[in-house]
This record gives structure tokens, sequence and C-alpha cells, in this order.
């Protein structure tokens, strides 16, 4: 079953409370733009935050933990009325996730001045909240096999968790960053596998006869437990041989599974292009990782993972945003000037940014991506706001 426009229709509140995507993708990424705004000042020490966390500390959580999982409320409150048939989550009860969600970032950044650990629990109580919503959606839709998808909110809460209680205590060993980080990237494995070849295989059938992409197979399934296993083993032992092994090994395969979507006949289409190209950081974000670990005198660590952060969280999130704002506002399926310099913004700052893993022109490029990333999720804003504020045409 789906969400028939009727029933949705039939919602008479503000339009920015009658999806889930609408509220959670424009504050997102304007979030994503405010808080690397907020970094490059705390980062050269002329702008200090009244937040129990370090600088750095501050910068990681409120992307990782902060803007994903927006994003991913936003997907998630959208796709799942298609796959329950019932209405979507609207009005008051979307507002006050919206508001919780909103407390986090307020609370995170004021952690000093209220506590850190109540300002841990005000932002742990957002993806507590998302999960419980989620439950009651798929279980009053008769939908339990679409559970499994609340493994990684799962994951990811409990990566904040970790950060939270490693912040607390003085802990430097990373581990809830990793859990938050390999928790996105697989949610990105499973859904990026789902739709980008199924949209690819949408456009590329309007068009003459060719290589159509591969559907999802078993092949696609072993690519991913084969990732799982690599980031597990990064989480618990991030410099050991083992880890850069399975890393290498996932990249091999990511790459081979990307290569079966057919993603060099979509040139033309930017809307579909970009899901191929933001997927592609996942490779090279494995195959970066795993030379980091091997020549740690070659690469830096820190930069490479920028390679998943910026590329494939960066990239994907905006092309997934800009896709699906235009779908379910009812406007055509078509990359505009302005979406396709979003896209070569947030291009261009993940490959600045790769520039430093490689310690070439650090502070510069540092600027770069920042400026970059800036405008991409400015630009979303820009664009996009008369969009998700105004009801569907």
């Amino acid at each position: 079953m789906t969400t028939t426009s009727e029933q949705v229709g039939a919602y008479t509140g503000p339009a920015i409370l009658s999806y889930g995507f609408r509220p959670f993708f424009l504050a997102g990424a304007l979030w994503a733009a405010i808080a690397v705004g907020i970094w490059l000042p705390m980062l050269s020490g002329r702008l200090t935050l009244p937040s129990a966390f370090t600088p750095l500390e501050w910068h990681v959580h409120e992307l990782l933990y902060g803007f994903i999982p927006a994003i991913i409320a936003g997907f998630l409150l959208t796709a799942v009325p298609n796959w329950t048939g019932r209405l979507p989550v609207t009005g008051q009860p979307l507002a006050i996730l919206f508001l919780l969600w909103l407390a986090g970032r307020i609370a995170v950044f004021g952690s000093r001045i209220i506590g850190p650990e109540i300002a841990a629990f005000v932002d742990l109580s957002f993806l507590a909240t998302l999960g419980f919503v989620i439950v009651r959606e798929l279980l009053a839709g008769k939908t339990p096999h679409h559970l499994r998808i609340l493994v990684f909110v799962g994951l990811l809460l409990a990566g904040n968790v970790t950060f939270h209680v490693e912040s607390l205590i003085g802990s430097s060993h990373g581990y809830g960053t990793r859990a938050g980080i390999a928790a996105t990237l697989l949610l990105i494995m499973i859904i990026g596998g789902r739709i980008v070849p199924s949209f690819t295989r949408n456009w590329l059938a309007k068009r003459k006869a060719g290589r159509l992409p591969v559907p999802f197979s078993r092949f696609d399934a072993a690519v991913i437990v084969a990732s799982a296993f690599g980031l597990a083993s990064w989480i618990a032992v991030p410099h050991h041989q083992v880890t850069a092994a399975l890393f290498l090994a996932a990249a091999i395969l990511n790459t081979i599974r990307i290569a079966r979507w057919a993603g060099e006949r979509t040139g033309a289409e930017p809307l579909v292009a970009i899901l191929h190209a933001g997927y592609a950081f996942i490779p090279a974000g494995f195959f970066l990782m795993a030379l980091g670990i091997w020549s740690p005198g070659t690469i830096m660590t820190s930069g490479a993972i920028h390679g998943w952060t910026a590329g494939a969280f960066g990239t994907m999130t905006l092309a997934v945003m800009t896709r699906a704002s235009l779908g379910h506002t009812g406007r055509p399926l078509a990359a505009s000037l302005q979406i396709r310099l979003i896209y070569l913004a947030v291009l261009v700052a993940t490959l600045a940014r790769l520039v430093t893993a490689f310690g070439l022109l650090r502070e510069p490029m540092l600027h770069v991506a920042a400026t970059a990333w800036m405008l991409a999720f400015g630009g979303f804003v820009a664009v996009y706001a008369p969009l998700l504020t105004k009801a569907r045409s």
C-alpha cells in the first residue's frame, strides 16, 4: 500500500508540518551550514562556545549526531507512510519531534551552563523518540519486516550515548565517533543500494536500450556484511592491520558493487548521477582509511575519514534531499542550475577536504572545504525553503 495524495491533502495545518521531510530536511541542512560556519573560528581559537564539549568534540558531534539524525528522520518519516499505507506523522506530533531535535542542539551548545548530564539526556531523547514513533507506525501498519531499519537508528543512538559518556569521563578512544560513522555508512549502503540502481533503471528505461543496473542480489548483501565486519573491526581496533585488510576488501567489493549500477550512463541527468558520485565516496573512504592505517606517514586518518563524512554523507544527503523534496512537493524531477551548483559545491568541499588528508595546503584547503560545504547546504536552504514551507502544488 502507499499513502495517496488525497490522504495527504486531508491535512489542513501549516505546510511545514505536513510531512516529516519538510522541517527536518530544511533544519538539518541549515544546521549543517551553521555548524561548519561556527567551527572555523572555533578551530582558530577566535570563538569559544558555552559547551562542555571540546571544540573538536562539538564539531564532530553536531555533524554526526545533530545533522545526520535530522536527515534520517526526514527520510524515515517520509518513507514509512509509503511502506504502511498510513497517514504520515503531521501537525503537533511532528512539531514535538522536531522540537526535541532542536532542544538537543541548544542543550549541547550550552551544556557547560545546564550541565553535560542534562544536555546528554535532552540530546538522546530525540533518537529514542524517533525510534519509538517509527516502531509504532510500522506495527500499526502491519509491516514488521521493515523494523530491521531500526537497527541502524539503535546503533546511532548507542553511538551517541557512548560519545556523551566518553566526553563525561574524558576518554579519547573515540568509540562513539566511529560507531556513529559506521552506523551511518551501513544505512547508506542499504538504502543507497536500493534507490541508486532503482532510480537509475527508471531513468535509463526511458532512454535508448543499453546496459541497466543489476538488481539487489546476494552479492550486494555480501558486500554489506563484509563492510560491516571491517567497520566493527575499526570501532574496536582502529589501527590494527586486520582492520586495514578488511577495509581494502570492502573498498574492492563496494567498487564492484557500484560498477554494476551503470552509473557511466547517467551523466545527462544530474539528479541520478549525483547518487552514483555520492556512493563512490564509500569505497574511496575505505581505501583511504586502509592506506592511512598501513602508511600513517602518507595520509592522515582524520582527513581520510572525510571521504565518508563529507563525501558519502554530505553528497548522498543532498542527493536524496534535492530529489525527494522535488517529488513530494509536486515539482518536476529536473535539476535546475541552482541544484547543479549545490552538487558542485559539495563535491568541491569533499575534494578540498581530502587534499588535506595528504598534508597538502592544509589551512587554505580547510577554508575552501568549509566555504564550499556552507554554500552547498546553505544553497539547499535558499532554493528549497519556498518549496518546503508551502503546500504541495
